[in-house]
C-alpha cells in the first residue's frame, strides 16, 4: 500500500478489524519510510452501478459523492459522521440490493432523503431544497409543514 504522506511502497499492518456491518476490513498501517499511520478499507469488489442523470448521460455510482451531498446538508448539525457513514452505507446497499446495473439520480435522492429525515429535520429540509430545486419562501414552508406533521 502506497503512503499517503511519503508515497512510500514498505509498510506494516498494526491493526485489521471488521467494520462494524461486516462489510468490510479496517486496517491500520504503519509506514516504514517515515514512520506515520494511516487508515486503510478492504472491500469486496462488486459489479458496478452506472447513474442514469436527468440528463439522459450515465456515470459510475459514487459514494463519496453520495457523502459529500450529505455532510454538506449536516454542517454545523449535531450529526456525527459515525451516523453519516452508516447512511451511506445503507445507500449503497440498497442501490445494490433494488437495481441491477443502473440506478436514476432521482432515486438516490430519494434515498438521502428518507435518511436525512431520521437523522435530521434541518438538513433534510437543506437538501431538499436544493434537490427539489425550491423557487420560492413557499416551497421552503411546505416541505417545513410537513416535516412538523409528521413529528407530531
Amino acid at each position: 500500500m502506497k503512503c499517503i504522506y511519503c508515497g512510500c511502497l514498505d509498510d506494516k499492518v498494526i491493526d485489521s478489524r471488521v467494520s462494524d456491518d461486516g462489510t468490510s476490513i479496517r486496517r491500520r498501517r504503519e509506514c516504514l519510510g517515515c514512520g506515520k499511520r494511516y487508515t486503510t478499507y478492504e472491500t469486496v469488489e462488486t459489479t458496478p452501478i452506472m447513474v442514469v442523470k436527468k440528463s439522459g448521460c450515465r456515470q459510475q455510482f459514487s459514494t463519496a459523492k453520495v457523502k459529500q451531498g450529505i455532510v454538506k446538508a449536516c454542517e454545523k448539525r449535531p450529526v456525527s459522521m459515525s451516523d453519516i457513514d452508516k447512511l451511506v452505507n445503507d445507500i449503497e446497499m440498497k442501490i445494490h440490493n433494488n437495481f441491477d446495473g443502473e440506478v436514476t439520480t432521482s432515486q438516490i435522492g430519494e434515498y438521502v432523503m428518507e435518511g436525512l429525515k431520521e437523522l435530521d429535520d434541518v438538513a433534510y429540509v437543506r437538501f431538499a431544497a436544493i434537490y427539489r430545486q425550491f423557487k420560492d419562501i413557499n416551497s421552503w414552508l411546505s416541505e417545513i409543514q410537513e416535516v412538523l406533521k409528521t413529528k407530531k
